[in-house]
């Protein structure tokens, strides 16, 4: 018997019967042969797809909520993902579901961010003439982008989780449904904190009926989240909470929406943003040769705004910006007398 197979008769014996155990995967979109001496399981390997991938790494230098800002401790989209993944585990081993497969969905779920968030979202939805969401290029990452765009062949329940992280799908599996959950917890909480360091949040400012209910500080509104979640499912059989913990998790993310998405201050630089990565696209949609010759290919079976999207979606912020000085701003002419 291989450790890979112990290892799945081991989840068998220690999980859930709701879990979903790793011999028992849908597969992948592309068959693979279990190599004998294989010592992980399938979500197992997802997660190491993943963590090798340029795409994963690529999130330590892309805006999580302040672009650009000016210190050494606020989120990125890599401490962010880190920190969803961390939730994610937590709430899973407690309802004695498969860690793997919330690890290697968490891990995952925000390859597909543009650069500078939400506002990289809306300037190529503005120029591609139809919705970027990011959580379908996360998807579309990991199944054509790539490995020089072979993929990385995940299995079915770490891609739909990924798909199904936000928006109108929800995941089948219970590991799915956690790792959205985990995503909302943390990013609120800790949207708040960075907004508290940038001075545009006092603490004070949070409601009062919500902090009554969920805490006064981070690690007390995160532990009051998640130990609500952990009980109410364990007695659900299914992932819940109590009614009036959901709202109050529902309120301050619509308090968060008023105060700091859509504070001035905040995202006061949004509109450069989106003014480059659209003068960006109009560029490259122009002059398709000067995009890289890995893209190039691309072009002919997906069109030109697909492949343009893709190429300035996987930029970093710093990458982004330094591709608009390249193209558009002058460089100084040094004359030799």
């Amino acid at each position: 018997m291989t450790v890979r197979e112990e290892l799945e008769r081991l989840e068998h014996r220690r999980l859930n019967p709701l879990a979903a155990f790793s011999d028992r995967s849908t597969g992948r979109p592309r068959t693979e042969p279990e190599r004998e001496d294989d010592v992980r399981t399938c979500y197992q390997r997802d997660t190491d797809r993943v963590v090798h991938s340029k795409a994963f790494r690529r999130l330590m230098h892309k805006t999580q909520v302040f672009l650009n800002p000016e210190g050494d401790h606020y989120r990125t989209r890599m401490t962010h993902t880190l920190e969803v993944t961390r939730i994610a585990k937590t709430i899973t081993r407690a309802l004695g579901l498969n860690e793997d497969l919330a690890e290697a969905i968490a891990m995952g779920h925000d390859l597909g961010h543009t650069p500078f968030g939400h506002a990289g979202e809306a300037a190529l939805s503005e120029c591609w003439g139809k919705p970027f969401r990011h959580n379908e290029q996360s998807l579309r990452v990991v199944d054509c982008l790539e490995k020089d765009g072979q993929g990385l062949n995940l299995t079915n329940e770490v891609r739909l989780g990924i798909l199904g992280h936000t928006g109108p799908y929800i995941p089948e599996t219970l590991e799915g449904q956690i790792v959205r959950r985990s995503d909302q917890i943390a990013y609120v909480n800790h949207d708040i904190d960075d907004a508290i360091r940038a001075g545009i949040l006092r603490t004070e400012d949070i409601p009062r009926d919500i902090v009554a209910l969920l805490g006064e500080n981070q690690r007390d509104r995160i532990n009051t989240l998640v130990c609500d979640m952990i009980r109410v499912s364990r007695e659900a059989g299914a992932i819940r909470m109590t009614p009036q913990v959901e709202k109050a998790l529902a309120d301050l993310r619509s308090f968060m929406f008023e105060r700091v998405y859509r504070n001035p201050v905040a995202k006061g630089e949004e509109s450069k943003a989106k003014a480059m990565l659209q003068q960006l696209y109009e560029y490259y949609v122009n002059h398709p040769e000067q995009l890289p010759e890995d893209f190039q290919p691309q072009l002919s079976f997906d069109g030109m705004g697909r492949t343009v999207c893709d190429y300035i979606a996987g930029m970093t912020d710093n990458y982004a910006v330094g591709k608009f000085h390249e193209i558009f701003v002058p460089t100084g002419w040094n004359v030799r007398g």
